[in-house]
Formats: structure tokens, sequence, C-alpha cells
């Protein structure tokens, strides 16, 4: 299970959000997004505000992984996008993402696990890309609170796939119905890790099993469906 009242239902999730833009009007699209090539995803130039960068240079003006300390600890080597624009940039470097749409808010409403997670305040933004929308980008402004209310969703949900949860990076999430989506976030080349918050996850050896930001959930390259 890919936890998919998080990832996918609309009406989980889109009444909780407050929304702003997706990316600069006056910007060009980048990485594809929003342009003619999902192709083009691996090879963005410019940049489309002041705080992204590309994918061929992510550290442009403090963008993607632009702060990530090569001491750091896992959560803090994370990419970081700042935006929607760039968020969806960098996910369609590894998996279709294109174009990305906002979901508006107050447009629907649940009383699922979704409005549980979304309660805390945490996501300020969020999209859908990929093939009819089964992708979701989430702009988060407390990583923190997030991972503690996704951890509380999961309680919530009793059970379910204990090798699955949502992928993140310093301050966005990723989460798709599509499993081959999730997996090429992980991959060592896209940098993303999983939040994990199943007390019984146990990876083979070799995955990595990192703390995240609150006790009980992990960061890690193991997925399965």
């Amino acid at each position: 299970m890919r936890f998919k009242p998080l990832v996918i239902t609309i009406s989980a999730t889109a009444a909780l959000l407050s929304l702003t833009g997706c990316g600069g009007g006056d910007n060009p699209p980048l990485g594809g997004v929003g342009g003619d090539s999902v192709a083009a995803g691996a090879n963005g130039t410019g940049d489309g505000g002041p705080n992204e960068g590309t994918l061929d240079n992510p550290t442009k003006n403090g963008g993607v992984n632009g702060s990530a300390p090569k001491d750091g600890t896992a959560f803090q080597k994370l990419p970081k996008a700042a935006t929607m624009a760039a968020a969806a940039r960098y996910v369609n470097g590894f998996t279709p993402c294109d174009p990305i749409k906002a979901i508006p808010a107050g447009s629907h409403s649940s009383t699922g696990p979704d409005e549980k997670l979304l309660q805390a305040g945490t996501v300020t933004e969020r999209g859908t890309c990929g093939s009819r929308g089964r992708t979701s980008i989430y702009m988060i402004k407390d990583a923190k609170a997030f991972q503690t209310a996704f951890k509380a969703a999961i309680a919530a949900e009793g059970g379910g796939n204990s090798n699955s949860g949502i992928v993140v990076g310093q301050d966005f999430a990723m989460g798709s119905e599509s499993s081959d989506a999730m997996s090429a976030l992980l991959t060592p080349q896209a940098g993303l890790l999983m939040l994990n918050c199943h007390a019984d996850f146990n990876p083979p050896s070799g995955f990595r099993k990192e703390p995240a930001l609150v006790k009980g959930c992990v960061l890690t390259d193991y997925y399965v469906d």
C-alpha cells in the first residue's frame, strides 16, 4: 500500500491547504515542467525564482541541495526546493511530473487520516503531476511537525504496508500511485529518502535506516509496494 489517502485523494487534502501560485508567471518553464517534453527534466536551464536551483546546477541561488552540509545528518543532506516549481522540476528529472497543477483550497472536504495530517498546518501548497495526476507534491513549512503528523496518521491507519511511506526532501514531500515513480526518487542519483513511521519496519542489510526528526520514524532508501 502506498498510503493512497495522502498521496492521491484530492478530497482528503485540498480543503486544508492555503495555496500560492505554482511558480512565477513570467518565468519560462524549466526542466520540462509546463513545457512540451518530459525528457527535458534532466536538462533544466535558468531558474524560476531567487531561491531555486536547477538540475544542472542544483546549488544555484541556494536552491535544491544548496545548503546541504557535507557532514550533516541524513535529513540535512536531503534536497530542498523553496517553491513548488522547483520541487516539480526536480521530481521531473527522475520521473514524469509535467505539468504541475495546483489543487485549489477549499474545493473538497474529508474526515479521513489525511485531514489529521494536514491539520498540523505544515503543508502550505499541494500540486499533482504525472500521468492522470497520479503523483502529488507537498510543500512543507515545518518538517518536524509534518513528520509528527505523518507518524500519527500512520498510527491511525492501523497497520498497512510496513515497507512504505512518503518520499521527502527538506521542504517538500512526494507520493504517487505509481510504485515506479516512488522508487525512482529513492535512487542515489535522486537523493531523496522515504519517511517510514512503521514500528515494525526492518529493511534488509545494506539499506539505509537513518534517524528522522521524530522518534519512531526513520529515513530510508528501502521501499517495496
